[in-house]
């Protein structure tokens, strides 16, 4: 209950100061050994005498003092126990929030580390969305190194990704607060956390936070998202490959890797999520030229092939899977698509029916891979009823064959 908006007489609400008063400066004592705490205690005895209103402000001034670097931190600390012994009475009130706001802040800028139980407490104790995402913005500088901060910002965190998916209204500002404060802490446990709010469904600026803080983690950013990749559900590994493998900041190598990991769990699985994953990760395993993944890309290029004879895929994914054995510079692919046109050629010259496309892409790739084993097929064409334009890309291929 607000004691500022009781009924009762208020000669017993300014009683009732009087005796915090009293008592808080019983409790820090006035007399100082040292000029640098008698200027510490004469700010804390400014501070005790002021209302509540005017509180924020003598912390602001001290803070633009000379001598504010001798003490300032201390004081700030004395503000926030200030704000734990009466919190619970005025945690609602509009200028001990803007107290707890201002300490909170100036403690996180003044570096005085000995105040993160404090801000913890705090945190806790109170509910509005001002104070909160000025005790994380500290505790996201002073809460480095410590990990019992993140282990409690981790699990406020997954509180909330709970919460929202319960379908619970979200104090974003502070959901905000507490990602960035994790990405500042960069504490490797935190991933989890922050990729499940990253997934969660969250509006795009507090998606786009968790992003910039994932990325923060210390520790290899590349075998979070493949044991993500690996052991999560198909949505979240998808988000996981996308993290990565469009990641700049990520070597060619890790990006294939992680290419591979999520071709490899999409092969056998079927799904709009699962499927979009596997032609996805053909795509970047060709822009990358990827080899170790080779025994995977034939794999899905006899899938694609049976999907694309049942109409079950269109042509555009068997192109791809053309496209991705290509660059692969193994045996196995050259030898799966030798297969291939071998079949072409023959339902070719039976029928006469060929599609052009594929054609031209099953011819490219084998001369891209330049294995000896196409060149009875490519050679074959040459027997055959196909226009110019395949005629000539045979030959070309022919003559990039290495012996």
């Amino acid at each position: 209950m607000n004691i500022f908006k009781s009924n009762r007489d208020p000669r017993r609400g300014a009683f009732f100061c009087f005796v915090i008063s009293g008592l808080l400066l019983a409790q820090f004592p006035i007399e100082r050994l040292g000029a640098q705490e008698s200027i510490l205690s004469s700010y804390e005895r400014n501070f005790i005498r002021a209302s509540l209103a005017a509180k924020a402000g003598i912390l602001r001034d001290a803070a633009t003092d000379e001598r504010a670097g001798d003490f300032i931190g201390e004081l700030y600390e004395f503000a926030l126990q200030f704000a734990l012994s009466n919190g619970v009475f005025l945690r609602e009130d509009p200028d001990m929030i803007t107290l707890v706001a201002t300490a909170a802040k100036g403690a996180g800028v003044a570096g005085n580390k000995d105040s993160v139980k404090s801000l913890w407490d705090l945190f806790q104790l109170f509910r509005d969305s001002y104070s909160r995402v000025e005790i994380l913005g500290a505790l996201g500088i002073l809460g480095k190194g410590d990990p019992s901060i993140a282990k409690n910002l981790n699990q406020f965190l997954e509180d909330q990704n709970r919460a929202f998916r319960t379908g619970a209204n979200q104090d974003y500002p502070v959901l905000g607060a507490c990602v960035a404060a994790l990405g500042a802490l960069g504490d490797d446990s935190s991933f989890p956390f922050l990729f499940s709010a990253m997934t969660a469904g969250y509006p795009q600026n507090i998606t786009q936070e968790t992003l910039k803080a994932l990325e923060s983690i210390q520790g290899n950013y590349k075998d979070y998202l493949l044991d993500v990749i690996r052991k999560n559900s198909f949505p979240e590994k998808a988000a996981a490959f996308r993290i990565g493998a469009y990641n700049e900041k990520l070597t060619a190598g890790e990006r294939g890797e992680l290419a591979q990991a999520a071709l490899e769990v999409s092969l056998d699985a079927s799904g709009t999520v699962e499927t979009a994953l596997r032609y996805d990760a053909v795509t970047v395993l060709t822009r990358l030229k990827w080899s170790p993944a080779s025994a995977l890309a034939v794999r899905n290029f006899y899938r694609v092939q049976t999907d694309y004879k049942n109409g079950a895929a269109p042509k555009e994914r068997l192109l791809e899977a053309i496209a991705c054995l290509g660059v692969m510079n193994s045996s196995e692919a050259a030898q799966a698509l030798a297969l291939q046109l071998g079949y072409f050629n023959s339902q070719t010259e039976s029928t006469g029916e060929y599609d052009e496309a594929v054609i031209l892409a099953l011819v490219g790739a084998l001369g891209d891979l330049g294995d000896k084993a196409a060149f009875d097929y490519l050679l074959y064409i040459s027997y055959l009823n196909y226009p110019d334009k395949i005629q000539a890309s045979a030959r070309e291929a022919l003559n990039r064959l290495k012996w």
